[in-house]
């Protein structure tokens, strides 16, 4: 084959650091969202959707297929930080926690998984963020040790 393509997805979920609450104004959350998407668009990442609340956020892209996973998640938090830290002198100590979590999903999927973080506000008025990456974490059969989870 003379050409390379791929299309593979991926849902990644990361939190502030200490999981503070650093995104509650709806405005620059969704500047946040949007300058994101660029961030993924410029990697060659297709951003199909970008979510999330007041302490974390929900990407959902198609990976370039020279672009890994841990590369974009890396690039994404870097230049998505420093950009946030221009918005208010009371984000000056913003910063994403160190990890993340990163999970494939199949083309039948997205739909499903769109539909899931365009609905984070209403679904975390009932789930802790915790309890919802735990869920992932299980649901992908992902082992973990508690202690090392959270920043």
């Amino acid at each position: 084959m003379s050409q390379s393509l791929a299309k593979i997805l991926v849902h990644a979920v990361f939190s502030t650091k200490d999981r503070r609450p650093f995104l509650r104004d709806k405005i620059l959350r969704g500047e946040l969202h949007r300058y994101l998407g660029g961030i993924l668009t410029n990697l060659d990442c297709q951003p199909i959707i970008v979510g999330g609340v007041a302490d974390h956020v929900h990407l959902l892209c198609a990976l370039s297929r020279t672009c890994e996973a841990a590369a974009m998640v890396k690039e994404v938090k870097r230049g998505s930080s420093l950009w946030v830290k221009t918005k208010s002198p009371d984000l000056h100590d913003f910063a994403w926690q160190n990890g993340y979590g990163i999970f494939s999903i199949g083309f039948s999927q997205i739909a499903s998984v769109r539909g899931y973080i365009a609905g984070q506000e209403e679904h975390h008025r009932k789930v802790l963020f915790q309890d919802e990456f735990r869920l992932l974490l299980k649901r992908y059969e992902i082992e973990f040790d508690e202690r090392y989870v959270w920043d």
